[in-house]
């Protein structure tokens, strides 16, 4: 969670006190906001929070991927096998082959 207070400061000031801050992101995980002039400008984030955040993020693009799947699915919006096949030689000119799903 952002701490108004800790993790907003002046781009100014993080330049005067990098390692300072550096080391605060690290103990708290959280990000930095910079400002410029008074405005939000920079978000500066740590590699390890950082990666965990993208983590998060494919996490739950996949758990979206699977509950669209699952609606699909309940709604009756699928195909069969053999049709998908079919439909991907034909789009992508790919010969047939004996392999039938069965």
């Amino acid at each position: 969670m952002l701490n108004l207070a800790r993790d907003i400061q002046s781009l100014s000031s993080f330049k005067r006190r990098t390692s300072e801050f550096i080391d605060q992101m690290k103990e708290t995980g959280a990000p930095m906001v910079l400002t410029v002039n008074g405005q939000a400008e920079l978000v500066v984030q740590d590699a390890a929070a950082y990666q965990k955040l993208l983590e998060t993020i494919e996490y739950l693009e996949a758990v979206t991927g699977i509950k669209q799947g699952l609606a699909d699915v309940e709604a009756g919006r699928t195909r069969s096998l053999q049709d998908f096949q079919q439909d991907m030689q034909h789009k992508y000119d790919i010969p047939g082959s004996d392999y039938t799903a069965g």
